[in-house]
């Protein structure tokens, strides 16, 4: 496992922490008038990332299993077939970094009705009740909401699955990267719990600053995970067919 992957993996588990469902909702539930519960809110938190969790390792185990691979041990006769593989895992993450990089030019705040995604979220976050069942709730249906814009996720997993891991790393690194998406929003959790109303105001600023600003943000956040796994994918390839 180099250095490369783990840096790789840190930063899209950061970029997947400025999701919505990872750190929007959770602000907008720790600016509510209501009391904040910090049970209440490591349920959302850990509900959200659970599901992350689960969805990767049921991708990462359909893959393998449609590949016919053996776990890390194979067999010398299976040595090709895993090459073909990694090649066409390698493929499809250059296929996905590429796709992230050109969609994030179609994100911008200027345009008209940029903003409506994240005031209708906000709007789900406001009557939002505290109870544990239903911030369990929100937190699938944000996670659910957001499969279809969880590209950088699918990049982390086919970087994971690229490397040819065995699997005891494979089920280390993929806790670690669902805990990295909520680690901002539990600090924030913590501050709020700490210094109680005197976090508000930077609360409020982040809440305007990403209101105003949502849809150029994510085209960043989609540009730089594009880039990160475009450039691992071509940096394998080349090792590949080059070494």
């Amino acid at each position: 496992m180099s250095v490369e992957l783990i840096i790789s993996l840190i930063w899209l588990a950061l970029i997947d922490s400025t999701s919505i469902g990872t750190l929007l909702i959770p602000i907008w539930l720790l600016l509510d008038h209501r009391e904040v519960r910090a049970f209440s809110m490591m349920i959302y938190l850990l509900t959200i990332a659970g599901f992350y969790l689960l969805m990767g390792l049921a991708i990462m185990l359909g893959a393998d299993m449609l590949a016919g691979t053996e776990g890390p041990a194979q067999t010398s006769e299976a040595q090709p077939a895993t090459s073909i593989t990694s090649l066409i895992v390698l493929i499809a993450q250059l296929a996905i970094g590429i796709g992230l990089f050109v969609i994030s030019f179609r994100f911008d705040s200027s345009k008209p009705g940029a903003s409506s995604r994240v005031e209708r979220w906000k709007q789900k976050a406001a009557d939002a009740t505290t109870s544990v069942r239903f911030l369990m709730g929100l937190a699938l249906f944000a996670a659910l909401a957001e499969v279809a814009t969880m590209l950088p996720y699918l990049g982390a997993i086919a970087l994971i699955a690229s490397a040819e891991l065995p699997w005891h790393l494979v089920f280390t690194l993929m806790p670690t990267y669902c805990l990295l998406m909520i680690l901002p929003a539990m600090v924030l959790l913590g501050m709020r719990m700490i210094i109680g109303e005197r976090i508000r105001p930077m609360l409020l600023r982040v809440d305007q600053w990403i209101t105003r600003n949502a849809a150029s943000a994510l085209g960043w956040v989609l540009g730089i995970a594009g880039f990160l796994i475009a450039g691992d994918a071509i940096t394998r390839l080349w090792i590949v067919w080059f070494a």
